[in-house]
């Protein structure tokens, strides 16, 4: 037996109202609803994700209906944090450079 994971991507649902709310759980994991701002985060398979916006954005209590871009967001950031600091390292060392010039400088 091979254990196998779905590829879930998250949406975010605006609604009007969250009296509909168990009518939401019909189409995916609900993560979070928001009563104030009115919002529920929701959890679909991919797979199933351009049907399930299209009757999302068909029913009446449903405002607007988003997707999450973190499944085309690069997460990987060691070339980042490595350019990072050879970057802070010559503004380190320009730094020093300023300060030296300025006591070098005579004060009258």
């Amino acid at each position: 037996m091979e254990l196998t994971t779905n590829e879930r991507q998250g949406i975010i649902v605006w609604v009007y109202s969250l009296r509909h709310f168990k009518t939401l759980k019909r189409f995916g994991l609900i993560h979070y609803a928001s009563r104030r701002m009115k919002y529920v985060v929701m959890y679909i398979n991919q797979s199933d994700l351009e049907m399930t916006q299209k009757k999302l954005n068909e029913l009446h209590f449903v405002r607007k209906v988003e997707l999450s871009y973190r499944p085309f967001i690069n997460l990987d950031f060691k070339d980042f944090f490595g350019k990072e600091k050879k970057s802070s390292n010559k503004e380190h060392s320009n730094k020093k450079d300023i300060e030296e010039n300025k006591s070098s400088e005579a004060v009258f």
